[in-house]
């Protein structure tokens, strides 16, 4: 069913089409355009009526039985707009999943708040967009070199055309990846890609913040937060997850509305940000057990980036070993090194567990121990999976049987102090790294930052 046929004579990028059951979603929907005075709106009220209209709009607000293969029927048929899928209250992570992976753009639950998915698709409609300059966009790579990124692969340039694409929107990022990719790169490469190069590019890492002090570090207390100082560019989250309950809810009224408020505060600010949350774990995990609110989930990842691992990217090992063999020679005033016969083929067989960021170690490494002239394959060689980490775990482990059995420390003591022994042993045994001695005691990070400080307080009280 059409409902505005006149609109069917317009210029393609200048429509939206809203395809749902309900008509009083629809009017609802067709006020909101018009209260904006934006677009024209065509309207259908089945996927039958929806698939020939489909060609003649930038964007679709689609409602319908089975979204995930509604999704998949619109995009084979040639679609390649924005498409925003709105599902039933009620509905599950898995359908808002197939519905992502069938093509989807984003996922609004019902009730939907009509000016909030206005926004969303008036932001990726190209008759509404802001133009930018030519010269404000990155051009594609020809020798390797993206925004900081370096490499030719295809996965690689799959990325770099992608980061594009998503820095023309205001719609928040997700980034995804293995740690050791370059989630933050590419946070920054969607910043300067973006008309918000001129503004401040933010990051705020949640996992190495103490949890009590998170809502201020974001939001703001005496001075301004993360938010603020971002306004009028770019906010990267890392690991959003570690944000509690509270500070969640209210980064989700922030996305929801513009709004804030500093905390202590009941006065209410604004700010203009775009967001982007970057993670190495899974966030539908994070969502499935309870870390990761859902709605601020389906908020947050309205767009979403995901990184290969360095194994899936070809020949780009040797492209980047070489710059940092170079970078490093500079850096550590060694002559430039080369790679020798059957080093290459070395770096290529390695998995490379840490991506870029264990290549560069290694090539660091290199550089200090070798001689400046050919650096030979014995130097890139892979050695035993977890060896280094399992000897403190092993240590660990014994130190908690003794406590428990009085053992070493000839008696009971209380877990409080036991606690705080090991903690303190498994940081001294990675040499302070506490991300490494949270992984082997599989606790959050953000748990050993917050015990470190709370022990700190106790001493200057005492």
């Amino acid at each position: 069913m059409i409902v505005n046929p006149s609109a069917l004579q317009t210029d393609r990028r200048t429509c939206v089409l809203v395809c749902d059951p309900e008509s009083d979603v629809r009017t609802m929907m067709r006020a909101a355009f018009a209260r904006r005075d934006a677009l024209h709106v065509l309207e259908a009220e089945d996927l039958a009526a929806a698939l020939p209209l489909a060609p003649r709009c930038a964007s679709i607000l689609l409602a319908a039985d089975h979204p995930e293969e509604a999704t998949r029927r619109l995009r084979a048929a040639g679609f390649g707009g924005t498409l925003v899928v709105a599902l039933a209250h009620g509905a599950s992570v898995g359908d808002a999943v197939g519905a992502m992976r069938a093509g989807a753009d984003d996922v609004v639950i019902k009730p939907i708040g009509p000016e909030d998915v206005v926004d969303r698709l008036l932001a990726s409609t190209p008759a509404r967009r802001p133009e930018r300059r030519r010269r404000d966009r990155p051009q594609l790579p020809r020798n390797g070199d993206f925004c900081g990124f370096l490499g030719r692969s295809p996965a690689m340039q799959a990325v770099y055309e992608q980061i594009e694409r998503l820095a023309a929107s205001r719609a928040p990022v997700f980034v995804t990846g293995e740690s050791g990719t370059g989630k933050g790169l590419a946070a920054a490469a969607l910043h300067v890609a973006s008309t918000r190069q001129e503004g401040p590019f933010n990051a705020l890492n949640c996992a190495a913040i103490p949890a009590s002090y998170l809502e201020q570090a974001v939001f703001g207390l005496t001075g301004p937060g993360a938010i603020e100082r971002a306004h009028g560019g770019t906010l990267l989250i890392e690991e959003v997850s570690e944000l509690n309950s509270a500070t969640q809810s209210k980064l989700l009224h922030f996305l929801e509305k513009g709004r804030f408020r500093r905390a202590g505060e009941t006065d209410e600010r604004t700010s203009d940000v775009r967001l982007i949350c970057a993670t190495v774990r899974d966030p539908l995990e994070d969502v499935r057990v309870g870390r990761l609110r859902e709605d601020l989930f389906y908020r947050l990842n309205v767009l979403t980036l995901a990184l290969p691992p360095l194994r899936e990217r070809d020949d780009d090992v040797i492209l980047l070993a070489e710059a940092f063999l170079a970078r490093f020679a500079g850096e550590e005033g060694r002559p430039i090194s080369r790679l020798g016969p059957g080093a290459a083929e070395v770096l290529r067989a390695r998995s490379f567990p840490g991506n870029v960021r264990e290549l560069q170690n290694l090539m660091r490494r290199a550089v200090i121990l070798g001689d400046g002239g050919l650096l030979g394959p014995e130097l890139f060689e892979e050695t035993e999976p977890a060896q280094p980490e399992e000897a403190p775990r092993t240590q660990l482990a014994a130190m908690l049987i003794d406590a428990a059995q009085g053992g070493t420390f000839g008696r009971v003591e209380p877990f409080a102090v036991v606690e705080r022994r090991v903690i303190e042993a498994a940081i001294a045994a990675f040499d302070g790294n506490i991300p490494l001695a949270a992984a082997a005691l599989d606790l959050s990070p953000s748990t050993l930052y917050r015990k470190k400080l709370a022990w700190q307080d106790r001493r200057r009280l005492s």
